[in-house]
């Protein structure tokens, strides 16, 4: 496997780690919304969460697109 590939592999792994955090996130809001004092708009964090998601998604697909 060439350099260029290792690369873009490991940004990929990268961004998707980060995606399942942030999933991991709304998970944890929706199961246990109610003991998440520091979140009193859940539906704002939620909102927030997926536009950090998209914009990871978006990433990768720029990747995939244009190095692959």
């Amino acid at each position: 496997m060439s350099l260029k590939d290792r690369i873009i592999e490991g940004l990929d792994k990268v961004f998707e780690a980060k995606i399942q955090s942030h999933v991991t996130n709304i998970e944890v809001l929706l199961d246990r919304c109610v003991g998440v004092a520091e979140h009193p708009d859940i539906m704002a964090t939620i909102e927030g969460e997926l536009d950090i998601i998209a914009s990871y998604e978006d990433k990768r697909s720029c990747l995939k697109k244009y190095f692959k």
